[in-house]
């Protein structure tokens, strides 16, 4: 098992610039491909990106593609995403997720999950 925290959540205007960390203790960090998720309230969880093993490989929602990057650092044990040109839609509780294995984009096939962080994005 993988404990997950999450921090860098916070209020800010349309057009702006957050970055999330997830800290990473318990197993080998780098054996874990690595995800980002958010819910809204009254919405389902929404898969963000994810990021291989490695950092090799990574993968993008449609709706953050060009405005958000995933990272990772094995050495630190923390994966990252940093958010430009924020919108009042990004606005959720944004967690992230870890699985053994390869990169993957459903909320079901990640096993480990932070409490999340809330990004609140005003008009």
């Amino acid at each position: 098992q993988v404990q997950l925290v999450e921090s860098g959540g916070g209020l800010v205007q349309a057009g702006d610039s957050l970055r999330l960390s997830c800290a990473a203790s318990g197993r080998t960090f780098s054996n874990y491909a690595m995800g980002w998720f958010r819910q809204a309230p009254g919405k389902d969880r929404e898969f963000v990106a994810a990021i291989s093993w490695s950092g090799g490989v990574t993968r993008y929602a449609d709706s953050v593609k060009g405005r958000f990057t995933i990272s990772r650092d094995n050495a630190k044990n923390t994966v990252y995403l940093l958010m430009n040109s924020l919108k009042p839609e990004d606005t959720a509780v944004y967690h992230c997720a870890a699985r053994p294995g390869t990169i993957a984009s459903s909320w079901s096939l990640y096993a480990d999950w932070g409490q999340g962080t809330q990004v609140t994005v005003s008009s």
